[in-house]
């Protein structure tokens, strides 16, 4: 399957502000730190700016895929209250309930 059709990893970035951006070989993303992240490609790793919002890691080798893509994830794990940071396309996120101001 990886030769003739390729492994892919879709990441969703969410976040006010945060994006992704393709520059070369070099995967830019703005993740609300102050200064952008550069991941560079690697043998057999592609990646595919499909939104600002959406990144595909692709490739041949599902582990290096799925190794690349769990690097990028790494980078701004999903906070639990808004849900910002960087998840998988299929993963599901558990939200907490905020303060409950004003009760008495």
């Amino acid at each position: 399957k990886g030769v003739k059709e390729g492994f892919k990893k879709a990441l969703i970035i969410n976040g006010v502000g945060y994006k992704a951006s393709k520059q070369g070989n070099k995967l830019v993303l703005n993740i609300g730190y102050s200064i952008p992240f550069e991941v560079e490609e690697t043998d057999g790793v592609k990646f595919n700016v499909v939104d600002n919002n959406k990144v595909e890691v692709c490739g041949i080798n599902k582990e290096l895929v799925g190794q690349m893509a769990s690097k990028i994830r790494d980078l701004k794990p999903v906070e639990p209250y808004h849900a910002y940071g960087i998840r998988y396309e299929d993963e599901y996120v558990v939200r907490k309930e905020g303060k409950k101001a004003g009760k008495k």
